[in-house]
């Protein structure tokens, strides 16, 4: 089989066995290296893997193998730039993943112009596009709707004076904007705290000062948060705060073996059903056996976006435009629930409405369980 050669950077991963014929390829962007999130773009490529590797035992696409060209994007919007339009050139039928939501919409953008189908498998920036594409679609939620979601939850539980500890980025900056407008309306304050100029023990001071029930962490894994998050838990004025991640930063082992116990009860959004289907149990086995330990959420961002292609790649051929005309037309039984795709106001890609939507903590009981606090 005479394929091209892969972009810089970019392995071949397909796990096909009896196809002929050339293969259909599938560019996907994944962070595996620092300053990446490199444990989420493991998961995300364990999960893209597996779904590649299934499709070919039950016939690849047509007959033909389907074939994965992965990228280390490293949290790089310009690695990621470059990698699509290499794969523009080598004709793939489509792009695939992303975790970081700045790569995710340099990504989009180079798609759109290139009209190269980009299915978004973890990155949740409302303006993934500044302009409503055909070409972009998405499987996570916006981070709009699950914010507000977590917005609502901190008011329930009584927090009306949340501070954010926040790093500068516009994915940052976002979260922030969608936290105090939901908030202030329902009687909810949003302290800004500025970790530019703050070491941990300074941002210990504003808190002790300004009287917040609770501590988002809009900052990055490990640093800052790690440190953030033991400053906090051994400062005797700060004994009734609640800590909190929105982004999902606990979600991964790695926040648990550098915490320890102080990794546990501060609630983040996840995306996972309340139970898992049958074919979300398998893939979770599966999963875990690859991964040698429990699969994030992440994970099945990673299979189900690759179950969706192969879907689409079925009926609709590998013909790039046809492909974008199908987003409307999917109906694909996933992991975590049968994704569809529509147009949701101020959102300008087709966007799957909703998946699930979970805040867990760690138990302080035993830190490696998950502790569902609220679900929809």
């Amino acid at each position: 089989m005479n394929t091209p050669p892969s972009p810089p950077g970019a392995e071949r991963t397909d796990g096909s066995s009896v196809q002929t014929g050339p293969a259909v390829q599938i560019g996907v962007l994944t962070p595996l290296t620092r300053p990446g999130w490199a444990e989420a773009g493991q998961h995300l490529l364990a999960g893209s893997e597996l779904a590649a590797r299934e499709v070919n035992d039950t016939g690849g696409i047509g007959g033909r193998p389907l074939e994965l060209l992965v990228t280390d994007t490293a949290a790089d919007p310009l690695r990621a730039a470059a990698a699509v339009d290499e794969w523009a050139r080598l004709g793939v039928a489509a792009v695939a993943g992303e975790y970081h939501s700045v790569v995710a919409r340099t990504a989009a953008a180079r798609a759109d112009a290139l009209g190269l189908p980009f299915l978004c498998s973890s990155a949740v920036f409302d303006a993934l596009t500044e302009q409503p594409t055909e070409w972009v679609a998405r499987l996570p939620p916006a981070q709009s709707h699950g914010w507000r979601i977590y917005a609502d939850f901190l008011l329930g539980a009584g927090h009306s004076r949340i501070a954010v500890a926040a790093e500068p980025s516009a994915y940052w900056a976002s979260g922030t904007r969608i936290l105090r407008d939901h908030l202030a309306p329902r009687g909810g304050t949003l302290i800004e705290l500025d970790m530019r100029v703050l070491t941990a023990t300074a941002l210990c001071d504003e808190l002790a000062g300004n009287r917040a029930t609770a501590l988002l962490l809009l900052v990055g894994h490990p640093e800052p948060a790690i440190p953030i998050v033991r400053s906090v838990r051994r400062d005797p004025r700060l004994a009734e705060i609640m800590i909190g991640a929105p982004a999902g930063q606990p979600e991964f082992a790695q926040w648990a073996t550098l915490l320890g116990e102080d990794s546990a009860a501060i609630p983040f959004l996840r995306y996972l059903p309340e139970r898992l289907s049958p074919l979300g149990q398998r893939v979770k086995a599966a999963l875990r056996e690859r991964l040698g330990a429990a699969p994030s959420f992440v994970a099945f961002e990673g299979y189900d976006t690759v179950a969706v292609l192969a879907d689409v790649l079925r009926s609709q051929g590998t013909s790039r435009a046809r492909i974008a005309e199908a987003w409307p037309l999917v109906a694909v039984e996933g992991t975590r629930g049968r994704i569809q795709f529509t147009r949701e106001p101020g959102i300008n890609v087709w966007q799957w409405a909703w998946p699930p939507v979970q805040i867990v903590d760690r138990d302080p009981a035993e830190p490696d369980r998950f502790r569902v606090l609220h679900a929809t």
